[in-house]
């Protein structure tokens, strides 16, 4: 069993950067796919990222596409979200998840284990 803690989140201005972090113990971030979701308020959770177990390949959800990179550093066991170019309407708790089936899913309900979250702010 792992345990997933996040951090990194924060208030920002839109246009800014953040980079937030998921440390993994008990077991290493490369036995799962790893996944990022999101909650704004009032909102059902959402895919944003994953990574695939296996080989490393990366999938994302289309509002963040081309601004947003997901990553693992094996070395630390910890998954990475860089946020580019944040938008107001990337205002979200964030969620690191973990996924025994290594797929690397969009559907929050193929992840076994999930962080407590983050809070992402951007303000406008």
């Amino acid at each position: 069993q792992v345990q997933l803690v996040e951090s990194g989140g924060g208030l920002v201005q839109a246009g800014d950067s953040l980079r937030l972090s998921c440390v993994a113990s008990g077991r290493t971030v490369s036995d799962y796919g790893m996944g990022w979701f999101r909650q704004a308020p009032g909102s059902e959770r959402e895919f944003v990222a994953a990574i695939r177990r296996n080989d490393g390949i990366t999938y994302y959800a289309d509002p963040v596409k081309g601004r947003f990179s997901i990553s693992r550093d094996t070395a630390k066991n910890t998954v990475y979200l860089q946020m580019n170019s944040l938008k107001p309407e990337d205002t979200a708790v964030y969620y690191c998840a973990a996924d025994r089936a290594g797929w690397g899913s969009r559907v929050s309900k193929s992840y076994e284990y999930w962080g407590q979250g983050t809070q992402v702010t951007v303000s406008s």
